[in-house]
């Protein structure tokens, strides 16, 4: 048994309309161990399959062959439902993962009681405020005193850095971003990307970062996949990624493809 192991995901494919003049293969027998403490970033085109994949870990959707494992257990007949207690993820966009309408400290023991037993009681104990102060503090972004402000008033960097804290609040199997700086500006995404870095570091999280910025899937992480056509074709780690560029990255996606990189995004990052 590989103790080791956090997720494996074997021979994984998923097509969607099959059948259709709307065809579309996003996983092609896909396969991919991580071991637990891994940070691996994600980096592909578009419709490479990154999202895609995510989403198959989190039962989003069923997939159509191949086995989903997570530290040890086999989910993939279990629903999103009831792997959500599993992973903690941050989305793109700042208005997803959080109720705008809700206080700080409310979408804070939401995100609390997730993995909890429900039971009748709903108001918030002191004990619970404390714990909630001392993390929105980690976050050096001055909302631990403002517990009671509705998030819908935040700025988006503001939301994100509070959804990734929601998303690690318990500590989850994984935590699961996907491309969770896409929509802030250079330097609001550059804080919040640190900041994930610490609380991945300090937590010893296993995660998974799915990004379209080459420079960012190389200086943070120990592992860098690079998926095309719904397949891992790149996967390094270790020293070889300390030492990797955004050219020689380039240069070993066209050996391992036999393309070029298209995605104006990434380069131009």
């Amino acid at each position: 048994m590989e103790t080791n192991i956090m997720l494996s995901l074997d021979r994984i494919s998923k097509t969607f309309n099959p059948g259709t003049i709307n065809e579309k293969v996003a996983l092609n027998g896909l396969d991919l161990r991580i071991e637990k403490g891994d940070f691996i970033t994600v980096i592909g085109g578009n419709g490479a399959g990154k999202s895609t994949m995510m989403n198959a870990v989190t039962g989003v959707f069923p997939v159509d062959e191949g086995t989903i494992t997570l530290d040890g257990e086999d989910i993939t007949g279990l629903s999103e439902y009831k792997r959500a207690k599993y992973f903690g993820r941050v989305f793109q966009d700042p208005m997803t993962g959080t109720a705008p309408n809700m206080e700080i400290e409310e979408n804070l023991a939401l995100a609390y009681r997730r993995t909890k037993s429900h039971g009748l009681r709903w108001g918030i104990s002191e004990k619970e405020r404390v714990r909630y102060k001392e993390a929105l503090a980690r976050l050096d972004l001055g909302l631990e005193n403002r517990m009671h402000a509705k998030v819908g008033l935040l700025s988006g960097g503001q939301r994100q850095a509070l959804t990734l804290l929601m998303a690690t609040l318990e500590r989850p199997k994984m935590l699961l971003l996907d491309e969770h700086t896409a929509a802030l500006d250079p330097k609001t995404a550059d804080k919040v990307l640190r900041l994930t870095h610490e609380i991945v570091r300090e937590d010893s999280l296993t995660t998974l970062m799915v990004t379209h910025n080459m420079k960012n899937a190389i200086e943070y992480g120990n592992r860098l996949i690079m998926m095309h056509e719904g397949q891992i074709i790149l996967d390094i780690r270790g020293e070889d990624k300390k030492k990797l560029t955004v050219e020689a990255l380039l240069a070993q996606f066209s050996r391992a493809s036999g393309s070029e990189f298209a995605n104006d995004r990434a380069l131009l990052s």
